[in-house]
């Protein structure tokens, strides 16, 4: 079964980035291909790492029009925000997550399996691997936000709840969220979807909402609230 390897990056990770894709292409075994995710002013500096097996998309191919990189004024311009009509500025972190998300509408593969810049593989792995049958394995740490967790991870969740029309959480909640993760293509495809059903606007607009969001947390609530598990 092949795997969409998903990796969102920008200029300042770039060496990073080249040291993971020479990791991969010793150590990861299986049928993958590897997609790099990048604002379109770092298209030509990460086509250096393009291969047979790796592929570099824009994130002007997966996001809409109406969001758009601005030098940040208060970092003299070698930062950028991305703004909209619809939320206030957001980072490149937030925007890496929505090239993760919007990417599952553009690729055929069973599996996207996210993996951050500042990855190095140091043993062989099979993304397939993470498969049982026809179900695939979700990372979820039962219990692992409590009361005295940072306060980011209970703006994840209430984030989560209005996003998703479940909840509300209650704590001690279940942690999703990790260096690796594997998601079902299909399954993030029917969490877009659900959302654009739910709130009736596009899903981006819907989640920008908030600058406090965490895709990770996002999937795997569906996954277990709204999917109640199945495909995992």
């Amino acid at each position: 079964m092949r795997t969409a390897v998903v990796t969102a990056s920008y200029a300042n990770d770039f060496e990073r980035c080249r040291l993971l894709c020479e990791s991969m292409d010793m150590r990861l075994k299986g049928d993958w291909i590897h997609y790099l995710l990048v604002a379109p002013f770092d298209v030509a500096l990460f086509r250096q790492l393009e291969g047979s097996r790796r592929q570099v998309i824009s994130e002007s191919d997966l996001l809409p029009w109406w969001l758009r990189a601005v030098p940040d004024p208060v970092s003299a311009g070698r930062r950028k925000l991305w703004i909209s009509p619809y939320s206030l500025p957001l980072r490149g972190w937030h925007v890496q997550q929505l090239r993760r998300m919007a990417l599952s509408r553009h690729i055929e593969e069973a599996t996207m399996f996210a993996v951050d810049s500042d990855v190095v593989f140091l043993r062989d792995f099979d993304p397939a691997s993470l498969w049982q049958a026809d179900r695939l394995t979700l990372y979820r740490k039962d219990g692992g936000i409590g009361e005295r967790m940072r306060s980011n991870h209970l703006e994840w969740l209430a984030h989560s709840d209005r996003l998703l029309g479940i909840g509300p959480f209650s704590l001690p909640a279940n942690d999703y969220i990790n260096t690796l993760i594997a998601w079902r293509t299909d399954s993030c495809r029917a969490l877009l979807d659900h959302v654009e059903a739910l709130h009736g606007r596009s899903w981006i607009r819907a989640m920008i909402r908030s600058r406090q969001f965490s895709e990770c947390t996002i999937y795997g609530r569906f996954v277990d609230e709204v999917l109640m598990g199945e495909g995992h």
